[in-house]
């Protein structure tokens, strides 16, 4: 693998790349079933996604939000059951309040201008918008892996993230108007070659129910608030323009055999 780049065209493309490595796979599991579960009760017009193209297609395409376009500087022309966009995520080529829900998958954790890019999120958040964040936690072993003596890797993906606590990013949340929904703790088994054998999935259900906090991977769900004077967009109404200078186009969801 490259090494880390801090860059959403390095280490954001090197993340899908790491994906697809057994331990990759294992990991796109856990929160692909974790997303489904934090999308269940979404719905509206659009649903825009940061990075990670294949790994939540899946996930995505069972909730009620009716297109889901993916943002990227490397993006496939025709995203399965969507639209790509070539963007930067602290410079997102969309209208303010346009979007219904957006998704960071480990976003966060390869760019410098964090903070920039959830500024970004809210301002293209419709009222009661909805944003869900994975990070790994560096209060876990794999933050700890990190620190070990020797290893070759630490500099690469996904070693080589911001080290960014739930705290931190519940704190970010909360300085934008954010409401925190819900967090979730995920994949408590170590960053090793065999992590995804039989023999260690007792690690998930104690790791949940003893140590919840040093779970590899977590989870944020926030809701965009909004002063109560505000009305809220009604659901009968035709959506919005997504693009500037663009007018709005139906949203009809396209079927999986085209």
């Amino acid at each position: 693998m490259r090494p880390c780049a801090h860059q959403p065209a390095g280490a954001l493309t090197t993340l899908g790349h790491w994906y697809r490595t057994p331990l990759g796979r294992y990991v796109a599991h856990a929160e692909a079933v974790c997303l489904e579960r934090l999308l269940a009760d979404s719905f509206g017009h659009y649903l825009v996604q940061f990075g990670a193209q294949a790994q939540f297609a899946e996930a995505i395409g069972t909730c009620r939000i009716r297109l889901r376009v993916v943002l990227g500087e490397g993006v496939d022309a025709d995203v399965a059951q969507g639209a790509g966009i070539r963007a930067l995520p602290h410079a997102l080529p969309l209208e303010s309040a346009s979007v219904d829900a957006v998704v960071l998958p480990h976003t966060l954790d390869f760019i410098a201008e964090a903070p920039d890019v959830l500024r970004e999120v809210e301002r293209v958040l419709i009222p009661e918008g909805r944003v869900v964040i994975f990070c790994f936690n560096p209060l876990s072993t794999w933050g700890l892996t990190r620190w070990w003596p020797r290893r070759s890797d630490r500099r690469r993906v996904p070693w080589c993230g911001a080290q960014l606590t739930p705290f931190r990013i519940g704190d970010w949340l909360r300085l934008l108007g954010f409401t925190q929904e819900t967090r979730e703790m995920l994949v408590f088994r170590p960053p090793v070659r065999r992590a995804q054998s039989p023999r260690l999935d007792w690690l998930e259900s104690a790791g949940a129910r003893w140590w919840p906090v040093l779970g590899g991977v977590f989870a944020v769900r926030a809701v965009k608030r909004v002063p109560a004077q505000t009305p809220l967009r009604p659901a009968w109404r035709a959506p919005p323009p997504l693009l500037p200078g663009r007018p709005a186009e139906p949203t009809v969801r396209r079927e999986r055999n085209g």
